[in-house]
């Protein structure tokens, strides 16, 4: 984009930008809204098209001019312009959020350097990592409401990365469509052979489903775009964060002293795995020269790493024996139902 803004004068090529900008995060807005729709009416069997957007208390269709992203909702101060019942500030957060990223894609091609973004080489792909991005907020949303992730997403999704692998091999790094193939084919049977692995060694430890089957499919989907490297990057990264989100909600619910009748505390793993996925996507060579960097520090101070490193994975060691072994003890005598397993409700298993 930057040498098509050259050949023009300092004045239309900041016009130019400024109007692609625009664009791109409008369209952001207006897609965030429509997934928004898909978010409530997907996981519950409804359509996406009729009816139309109404409030869900008084049942009004809400007009175009009262439905605009991102705006309607700071304008009527978050509540119905009929009934005035309050609207989840969900909406437009979803909305902000689909347009954030809609940008990021953007800038990705554009200007990559703005935000230390990974480079985009094929503008054609925009297209598609905006329909990754748009369906990763759509799984993250309606796993954290009924912990499900979509089979269409992750099955569709993989398939469609098959093809956009072949057609552009340079999104694996290779000049030959069959280099980009085989190399999207590799990553997302490696993702699908570690997920597999990962639930079944799980299961058999805890006794219950440690990692549903739907995160399995997505894991697939993340190798079939990234390549395996990537996708362990992924995982890695989804663990991490999946243990600070674990930590943040002990915490909280220990601070509110939630009462024992609401059960063991059960977090989602979809978020985690989608935000690992698109920091990825978005800075995944800064993460591997971060990971670089402390691999060389490491190495020169290994004699510091070791005293340190290991009391704490000693510690850890028996922290998760402990855990285990609650969690089997609680699973045998208490009777624990077993966790959602993340598949897709019946309307969308292939």
């Amino acid at each position: 984009m930057n040498e098509w803004l050259i050949a023009l004068s300092e004045e239309d090529a900041t016009f130019l930008a400024r109007v692609a900008l625009a664009f791109v995060v409008c369209l952001g807005a207006v897609i965030g809204s429509f997934l928004n729709v898909c978010i409530y009416r997907i996981p519950l069997g409804q359509s996406v098209s009729r009816p139309r957007s109404h409030c869900f208390a008084c049942g009004k269709t809400i007009p175009w001019y009262l439905n605009i992203p991102i705006l309607s909702w700071f304008l009527l101060r978050g509540r119905c312009a009929n009934c005035k019942s309050p609207i989840s500030f969900r909406y437009p957060l979803v909305e902000a959020l689909t347009a954030l990223l809609f940008l990021l894609v953007f800038l990705m091609w554009g200007n990559p350097r703005l935000l230390a973004l990974n480079p985009l080489q094929a503008p054609e792909l925009i297209p598609f990592l905006w329909l990754f991005v748009a369906s990763t907020v759509v799984n993250v949303m309606i796993d954290i409401d009924h912990r499900i992730l979509l089979d269409r997403i992750s099955l569709g999704g993989t398939l469609l990365a098959l093809a956009v692998s072949a057609a552009f091999p340079i999104l694996h790094g290779a000049m030959l469509w069959s280099q980009g193939l085989t190399a999207s084919l590799i990553g997302g049977a490696a993702g699908f052979g570690l997920g597999f692995a990962i639930a079944w060694l799980g299961e058999r430890i805890f006794l219950q489903d440690a990692f549903g089957f739907g995160d399995v499919k997505w894991l697939m989907l993340f190798g079939a775009l990234f390549g395996w490297r990537g996708m362990l990057f992924v995982l890695m990264l989804a663990a991490f964060l999946g243990l600070l989100m674990g930590l943040g909600a002990a915490l909280a619910r220990r601070l509110r002293r939630a009462p024992a009748e609401e059960g063991p505390l059960a977090i989602p793993f979809g978020p985690a795995l989608g935000a690992g996925a698109l920091l990825w996507l978005f800075w995944g060579r800064w993460v591997l020269r971060a990971l670089e960097a402390l691999q060389a520090w490491a190495l020169d101070h290994r004699q510091a790493v070791l005293l340190t490193l290991v009391p704490l994975l000693a510690l850890a060691s028996i922290w998760l024996l402990i855990r285990i072994r609650a969690i089997r003890r609680a699973a045998l005598e208490e009777g624990l139902e077993p966790l959602p397993d993340g598949d897709a409700p019946d309307p969308e298993r292939p």
